[in-house]
């Protein structure tokens, strides 16, 4: 394993789940895979959820990847070249936590044997920045708590500040009604209730956005309609109970029940969802 400049990452269960293509978004560094993670992406590899997806295909990646190097895998496995440039080495980790763990803690768990696994890299490659790479916020304290270098991984987002993305939902204080001019209101033959707003400045707002006001009586509605100085809000319906719940399916969260919304309205022919996996997107 080169120990030039080259960092080297260990790369945590969950950044693979997160994104199956972190495999490849590491450049010239060397990636590492411990057993345990390998372990634990075989335990994840079965479902329809978008996790059990993502699983399913890093598997496919490595075993497309170790075809290649016909058996030399303990001398590395060479990644993908990026915009021609050199990229890196994927090694598996096989060898148990060699030097002893820190005080209070035991490599029998998946994180603390990452933890383990990085100490002993960092120890065999002094000349070489090693460091944990980790969704699990709880682990990355762990490890710097330990004097281990921890990363998040942030490498698929698009926008260097996630805040700039549009969330489609927008959050309102108990003063909401007290702020805006002339409200009309009225109950459509479904039963639900409709209210314009005028005397607000419209370019503050979008169609199919959501909009929650907080306080003694909770708000939940929908922009229907965006008019020269008024807004047109409809109240969302509840899918998060079991009398609302589509083909057995209860929304567990307000963000999940928008998305029920708007993919349940009729006039609304595409619908865009954005998420980490495991908020429900499937």
């Amino acid at each position: 394993m080169s120990t030039d400049t080259k960092k080297i990452f260990v790369l945590d269960t969950n950044v693979l789940m997160h994104d199956p293509t972190a495999l490849f978004r590491f450049e010239e560094h060397d990636i590492i895979l411990p057993m345990v993670v390998l372990e634990e992406l075989d335990r994840g590899k079965k479902g329809l959820t978008e996790v059990a997806r993502n699983v399913r295909q890093v598997s496919r990646y490595l075993d497309e990847m170790v075809e290649k190097v016909n058996g030399e895998i303990d001398k590395g496995i060479p990644l993908p070249t990026t915009e021609g440039r050199e990229a890196g080495r994927l090694y598996f980790h096989l060898d148990p936590v060699q030097h002893p763990m820190p005080h209070g803690l035991h490599a029998d768990t998946a994180d603390n044997s990452l933890l383990g696994i990085t100490l002993d890299l960092s120890r065999g490659h002094p000349d070489s920045e090693v460091a944990l790479v980790t969704k699990d916020i709880n682990l990355r304290i762990k490890a710097r708590a330990l004097g281990i270098l921890a990363e998040d991984y942030t490498s698929d987002q698009a926008l260097e500040d996630s805040d700039l993305l549009y969330t489609g939902a927008d959050e309102f204080g108990s003063d909401f009604w007290e702020t805006q001019g002339q409200i009309e209101s009225w109950t459509s033959e479904a039963g639900r209730a409709g209210y314009r707003l005028t005397g607000i400045n419209p370019q503050e707002w979008y169609p199919n956005q959501f909009i929650q006001v907080s306080g003694d009586k909770p708000f939940e509605a929908t922009v229907r309609a965006i008019e020269e100085n008024a807004v047109v809000l409809e109240t969302v319906r509840d899918y998060s109970s079991e009398a609302g719940a589509v083909w057995g399916i209860q929304a567990r969260n307000p963000e999940q029940n928008y998305a029920l919304n708007l993919l349940m309205d009729p006039e609304i022919d595409f619908v865009t969802l954005l998420g980490h996996a495991g908020t429900g997107k499937t």
